[in-house]
Formats: structure tokens, sequence, C-alpha cells
């Protein structure tokens, strides 16, 4: 098997390929040549379809990618540098949620977007759980409690350095700080053996974030929720998580109660030059 496919007609012999391969296994051993795999190209190719997409004719396919495959860029919905500023910045993260349920149809758009963050060795570990159910939500949040409490009564100060001790006490008043009455939380988890869990999920779990907001969803991080699932048997096994993998974040999904009309001011970096 050849691995590459090569349109001599529309190669032009730049070698963009060569050079863009993260891995070097595509070779061309002069400017007459075009471009081959080296013989460890199976084994070592990351699949991450770089070649493919940097070819400016559109000339190398793989044997499981080519270019009608792809969806093209498109110059006219690239952003200005203003747009994505004020995007980026003005994005919040919601805790004021309107009681009306997403489409699945926009929860699996949300999905889709968020695996196509970039991950180590383009292995896109990321497994979903999506809680569609606000009820359910609500009896998962009740479960994130039942763990406060525990805590609570073995490590009080712990628990009260945590914050746990006021969400507990809203909760009882009748305030939930948990999911924040959103009506969807997603799930981020992977194999807890894998080195790069937690980076690969938190980026594909940025990505469904920005895209939520895009498209007037509001979303915030469930610090609280993740962290249970990881501590408390119970929550793990009412998601349903394999018992081989860790949860790596959860996000609160809806829509947002309020429209936010300005951008607060943040911290100047803390960077040192060097």
């Amino acid at each position: 098997m050849s691995f590459i496919t090569v349109d001599q007609e529309k190669c032009n012999q730049d070698g963009i390929c060569v050079a863009e391969c993260p891995t070097h296994i595509i070779r061309m051993d002069s400017k007459e040549d075009y471009p081959t795999p080296t013989p460890d190209f199976n084994d070592v190719c990351l699949k991450c379809g770089h070649c493919v997409a940097v070819c400016p004719t559109g000339a190398l396919s793989l044997d499981w990618l080519s270019p009608k495959d792809c969806n093209s860029i498109k110059q006219e919905l690239i952003v200005t540098p203003e747009q994505a500023e004020q995007f980026l910045c003005g994005r919040r993260s919601i805790r004021v949620f309107k009681e009306k349920r997403v489409p699945r149809t926009i929860l699996e758009k949300l999905l889709e977007i968020a695996c196509c963050a970039p991950s180590a060795k383009n292995q896109q570990p990321w497994h979903w759980v999506v809680v569609q159910e606000p009820a359910e939500v609500r009896r998962l949040a009740g479960m994130v409690i039942d763990w406060m409490r525990m805590i609570i009564q073995n490590s009080p100060e712990a628990a009260e350095a945590m914050g746990f001790t006021r969400a507990v006490v809203s909760w009882d008043e009748g305030y939930e700080r948990i999911c924040r009455g959103a009506p969807h939380v997603i799930v981020a988890h992977a194999d807890k053996d894998w080195g790069f869990g937690s980076e690969d999920c938190t980026l594909a779990l940025s990505l469904l974030d920005l895209y939520a907001t895009s498209i007037g969803l509001g979303a915030c991080w469930g610090g609280y929720f993740y962290k249970a699932v990881n501590a408390y048997a119970p929550l793990s096994k009412a998601l349903g998580l394999p018992s081989d993998h860790l949860a790596f974040g959860a996000i609160m999904v809806g829509y947002p109660k309020f429209k936010y009309q300005r951008i607060p001011i943040r911290n100047r970096p803390r960077a040192t030059w060097k």
C-alpha cells in the first residue's frame, strides 16, 4: 500500500507537504521528485491531515483522506483581528439561564466543533456524556451536594476553603450553585492513563465553550461538578463513566437569560520576557 497518492498533473513539487509534516514521514529527494512516504509512514503517521490540508493545488491524497473530503477555507468567513478581539474578550461565564432546552441537534454540533481541538499526538482522547434532561441535571447536582456534605463532615477546614459550606447552605436555601439551573451539562472524560487527558479535554471544552457563545448559547465551566465525578463513585456511576476513565472537565450549557453590554477590565499580563 502506498499510503500517499499524488496527482502529478496538479502537484507543483513545492515541498510544502514535506515541510509541514510534523513527523517528517513525507520526503522529496530532489526538486524533480514527487512526495513519497517514508518506510515507517504507516507506523508513525498521526493522521492529522496536515499534508492534505496545506497542499495549495489539492494534489495530495492519503489512503484515508482526500481533498474532496475536506471543507475548503472560505476567505470571506475569516474574522478580522477586531472581530476576534471583541468576541474573545466579550465571552462571559453564564450562570443565569432561561428555562429553555437546547435542541439535541445543536448539542451535537457543539460536540462536533469541540472534536476539532488539537490534542497530543492527535489522539483525540475525549469521550462525552451529555446530560440532556434538566431534571437529571438537578438530580446529579444533588449528588454533588451529597459529596460536599461528606467532605464538610470529614474535613471541615478543607471544605470551607473550597467553598463547599457556602454551596451546601445555598442548596438548602433553594439556590443551586452547582449547575446554576442550566438545562444541560456536558462532561469530557478520557482514559486515566493517557498523560495529556487534562490538556486535551480542556482544549476541546474551550472550543465547545467559544462556539456555544458564537451561536447565542451561554456556557460555564462546572468545577464542582467534574471534581465530584472523580471523587464520588456514585456520581461517576450515575454518569456511566468507564472505571478506567477520569472526568477532565464539565460545562453547563443553555440559553443566557441576560445579555451583556460591556467588557470588564482584566489584569494586565504578568510576563517575564527573556
